[in-house]
């Protein structure tokens, strides 16, 4: 099997034309039978990296699953495109569990979810050796290791994968795992020279905003009203948080239902189908709801609580926004929450290592500098600009120039050779003649003292700085020493320049942003996407799935945007794949005709969609305005159509040899730029692919016109 046969299995069967950044290595890697390790972020696409392998070759996939509704969720998720999927666990009865033994026997199952204590069970090890299996797929594999942030004791027993199925390749796959975690995966696993994925974890869709503890409950009253419609989930520390502020939401008008650990089994299921089909939009919960939902359209995620690691907390805010689209994060922050975290920490094991995480949590709430670039150099990542959608972006504090100040700090971390944590390392640069400094002779180094002007609030908050900008680095496993990373070599030695945000907790409040008042073409949009929603609710419930099993928002935004009302243009609609074309895509397309011939009627223009047997095509009816002298702006006003749809119709046009000056909407340079990928690409129909290789400098519009020249010519 090759990397043609991938792609043409991820548009077979998930509607989509490309792969996401790193998929298509990763799938090469497996295809190959390599052992792999995969970093992505909730919602960046792991799972088609072991499903589409799965698909295209002989045999089965079983995939190790920590929680029953994961593995439910992603089964009907695969089962929705077409696929033979199905999951052995502890909720079916011994009749259920012999029929898919069965169909596993018969070699009629692609991908089999089990838990881990199934997986290394004797008799079922038995089972997978009668049949041919293509690859083991780990997920959440963090949960193997004791330095992860959930470890499952039970998950230790999966270190006999190796031994039992040696010739058969593993992938590990994590959405949060740090440098020592990765590497406990890979020897706990005992994987073979595996090959490491760390795939970005910028989720540039999701915003970041921290607030003061203050005022929470108003706070979130007013974050949901200004998000009417969508769906949340609310954090909660503690089982009588998620029933107390479930049930002021309710007195104030908002739909909102709990879920912790402490309810029944049967009205923890009820509640989470509830939110899964829409049917209550928010949820009040502990921090274990969610780990095992695939639900795309969470549109925002709220931590009443400050959570007590950065791993918890990336993994948590990842629930939102799983689809790609805009969405939110809110986090609460107080001292009473800080001591609380410290209380439960008191009370487990691997206090020292537990201490050091939440402290890196607190500095990220008490940040000064751009929250996303905090996030991604926790995770190894490190990105040179600001990320212009998080609240410290958006309300910068002052700032100034604190090179000289930074390579004081360096400096002086590099004279002690890598040897001190951060406490010291202040007392040495406010010159403290402490014993334990005169003793091993830190007072004779030549920054011993040279920050001796600054307090050391203030050079707490420098070197949290300094932290979080990436120029150095915290070895929790060496007693929490500071280390230099490659970065600040730059700032010692090339001269480079480093800016700070002053040294203050002071926070401005952000002033309200202006409502932004929306176009007659976005407010269609809106519209047209509100109908498609229920249409695709009533579908669900017809079906008995989740809604977003039958498109996703992302999809339906997508069918919002570019109208498809014919077979051609509903198969380009990312996520519409084959299964689902056949099942869903005339009565979404006749949904969207109905649409939009109600708003021309309303409009009184003409009809958006004429019909083959009208004289007058849409093409006509655009190229009789623009003889009339419209340009496109006044002819989608007329016409109540978007700006690019008749860009589209003027690019078609003028295919077709008639009299339109195209170069006033595109000009040559554009059409060079995109001449040259379609040469590199092999086709001028990938319009998303052609995109992605010109690095977004060409806008869809202009490709589409660009195209329209050449095929022309």
């Amino acid at each position: 099997m090759n990397l043609e046969s991938a792609r043409q299995a991820l548009k077979q069967y998930f509607g989509y034309d490309s792969f996401r950044p790193m998929q298509e290595e990763i799938i090469e890697t497996i295809l190959k039978g390599v052992d792999t390790v995969i970093l992505m972020p909730t919602g960046g696409g792991k799972s088609i990296c072991y499903q589409i392998p799965a698909i295209i070759q002989p045999g089965m996939c079983v995939v190790v699953s920590p929680l029953i509704s994961l593995m439910k969720d992603q089964v009907e998720g695969l089962r929705a495109n077409g696929i033979a999927a199905s999951y052995l666990n502890s909720s079916q009865t011994f009749a259920e569990q012999s029929a898919i033994t069965q169909e596993v026997l018969l070699a009629e199952v692609k991908l089999l979810y089990v838990s881990p204590e199934k997986m290394v069970s004797e008799d079922f090890a038995n089972i997978l050796r009668s049949v041919k299996i293509n690859l083991i797929a780990i997920d959440e594999a963090h949960c193997i290791s004791a330095w992860g942030h959930d470890f499952r004791p039970e998950y230790n027993q999966l270190r006999f994968i190796r031994q039992q199925f040696p010739h058969i390749p593993v992938t590990a796959l994590t959405a949060t795992a740090d440098k020592l975690t990765r590497k406990d995966i890979i020897d706990q696993l005992r994987l073979n020279e595996p090959s490491l994925f760390v795939a970005s974890f910028d989720r540039p869709n999701l915003s970041l905003t921290v607030k003061p503890g203050q005022n929470r409950l108003k706070t979130i009253i007013d974050f949901i009203r200004e998000r009417p419609g969508q769906s949340g989930i609310v954090y909660c520390l503690s089982k009588k948080s998620t029933e107390e502020i479930a049930e002021k939401l309710q007195i104030y008008g908002i739909p909102a239902a709990f879920y912790h650990a402490g309810m029944t089994a049967k009205a923890r299921a009820r509640t989470q189908e509830d939110f899964i089909n829409d049917v209550v939009p928010i949820i009040c919960a502990t921090v274990a709801f969610g780990m095992g939902i695939d639900k795309s359209n969470v549109r925002w995620v709220i931590h009443y609580n400050l959570p007590k690691n950065i791993e918890s907390y990336y993994q948590e805010i990842g629930r939102a926004g799983r689809d790609g689209l805009k969405s939110d994060t809110l986090l609460f922050y107080s001292f009473a929450d800080v001591i609380q975290q410290r209380k439960f920490i008191e009370d487990g094991g691997l206090q020292e290592l537990r201490l050091a995480k939440l402290e890196r949590m607190e500095e990220f709430a008490n940040a000064q500098i751009c929250r996303r670039r905090i996030l991604l150099n926790y995770f190894g990542e490190h990105i040179a600009q600001n990320c212009g959608n998080c609240d410290i972006c958006t309300d910068p504090p002052q700032r100034f120039d604190g090179t000289i100040l930074v390579q004081k700090a360096l400096s002086a971390i590099a004279r002690l050779k890598e040897s001190v944590g951060m406490n010291l390392l202040i007392d040495i640069l406010r010159g403290s003649q402490r014993k334990e400094i005169i003793e091993k002779g830190f007072d004779q180094i030549k920054t011993y003292g040279a920050g001796s002007d600054m307090s050391v609030l203030e050079w707490q908050q420098c070197l949290l700085q300094i932290l979080q900008l990436g120029l150095i680095e915290i070895a929790y496993d060496q007693g929490h020493v500071l280390k230099l990373t490659p970065a600040s070599q730059d700032v010692l030695f090339n001269g480079r320049k480093v800016s700070l945000a002053q040294f203050t907790s002071y926070q401005k409040q952000k002033p309200a942003r202006p409502e932004k008042v929306q176009s007659k073409q976005e407010l269609f949009e809106e519209s047209l996407f509100q109908e498609l929603r229920e249409l695709r609710r009533e579908l669900a419930i017809e079906a008995a799935v989740p809604p977003y099993l039958v498109f996703s928002d992302a999809t339906l935004r997508e069918m919002a945007t570019k109208i498809p009302v014919t077979e051609a243009a509903m198969r380009q609609i990312s996520g519409v794949g084959e299964v689902k074309f056949a099942r869903y895509g005339k009565v979404f397309m006749k949904k969207i005709l109905a649409f939009a011939k109600k708003q021309s009627d309303r409009t009184k223009g003409p009809d958006l969609f004429s019909a083959p047997a009208k004289r007058e095509s849409t093409y006509d009816i655009t190229y009789e305005y623009y003889r009339q002298g419209l340009n496109a702006e006044e002819i989608a006003e007329k016409r109540n159509l978007g700006h690019s749809t008749i860009l589209s119709h003027l690019g078609y046009l003028f295919a077709q040899g008639h009299d339109i000056d195209i170069y006033q909407y595109v000009s040559k340079e554009e059409i060079a730029l995109v001449k040259g990928a379609v040469k590199a690409v092999g086709s001028a129909h990938l319009m998303k692919t052609l995109h992605e290789h010109l690095d977004g400098a060409v806008d869809y519009s202009k490709i589409r016109l660009a195209i329209s020249v050449l095929e022309r010519k």
